[in-house]
């Protein structure tokens, strides 16, 4: 035991502390996507896989994990191929978000104050009237592909506009608008629909597209119910209730770039 507890060293420290982050990035994923229970089988597996080659040493079984193995890595990329694309996808967009150089803007800031105004003020109109509604606000991840599925429009953000693009029965309701750059840059946007099973079944499309983008993209969009006029945010693959105050401080811990 002694011997053991001398070979452990701070590098033995860190190595083993990235491959718990890397294991609880990888599960938050998967949870996100709903096939949480194929990660907890495929980790049970690199688990008798471990004791079978290093603690046992069964040559011929391990022989067999090994080849089992070789064929799995690549078949798990074709599996998991949008999980990995949504995994590199979040990296780069958390890494590109810090920055060295940060300077308070205070007229910047005065003017997303009032452009989240402009939503907030919207969103209680379409609960108040019970009129669908879905916001995407942007964020680090790039859009390019959602905004070109719809019309672009590049206005400047009010809720008169808003209102206007989710009345009813306009060309331009059915589907999501996207704020960017402090300009509502286009509507009738087609979102991904999540496939998660743990979504309530009584959220509509417009939820699940909501959390189907925000599971690929750090985007955090808003969504309004025709049904019961409930405002539910969604944000990394997660979607809740929220009331007026707190949405207020929801859009401004989010603000578009």
């Amino acid at each position: 035991m002694s011997s053991l507890a001398f070979e452990f060293g701070f590098k033995d420290l860190i190595d083993i502390l990235l491959v718990a982050i890397i294991l609880y990035e990888t599960y938050r994923l998967l949870r996100n996507s709903g096939v949480v229970n194929l990660f907890w089988g495929i980790l049970a597996f690199i688990v008798v896989w471990f004791l079978v080659s290093f603690v046992f040493q069964l040559e011929l079984t391990s022989a067999l994990f090994d080849r089992v193995i070789s064929v799995g890595a690549i078949a798990l990329i074709v599996i998991f191929q949008e999980e990995i694309r949504m995994f590199f996808n979040r990296l780069g967009a958390r890494f590109s978000s810090w920055k060295i150089f940060r300077t308070n803007n205070h007229k910047e800031d005065a003017q997303s104050n009032q452009q989240m105004t402009e939503v907030i003020r919207a969103c209680r109109h379409f609960s108040s009237t019970k009129t669908g509604a879905l916001i995407v606000l942007s964020k680090e991840s790039h859009l390019t592909e959602i905004i070109e599925t719809g019309e672009r429009l590049d206005a400047v953000i009010s809720a008169r506009l808003i209102e206007n693009i989710f009345f009813k029965n306009t060309p331009l309701h059915d589907g999501a608008m996207v704020i960017e750059k402090g300009k509502v840059v286009a509507a009738a946007c087609i979102l991904p629909v999540s496939k998660n099973p743990s979504i309530p079944k009584h959220m509509g499309l417009r939820h699940r597209a909501a959390v189907g983008l925000t599971e690929k993209t750090d985007a955090t969009c808003i969504v309004v119910s025709e049904e019961t006029g409930n405002i539910s945010v969604a944000e990394n693959g997660s979607i809740r209730k929220v009331e007026e105050n707190e949405l207020f401080l929801i859009l401004h811990a989010a603000p578009t770039p």
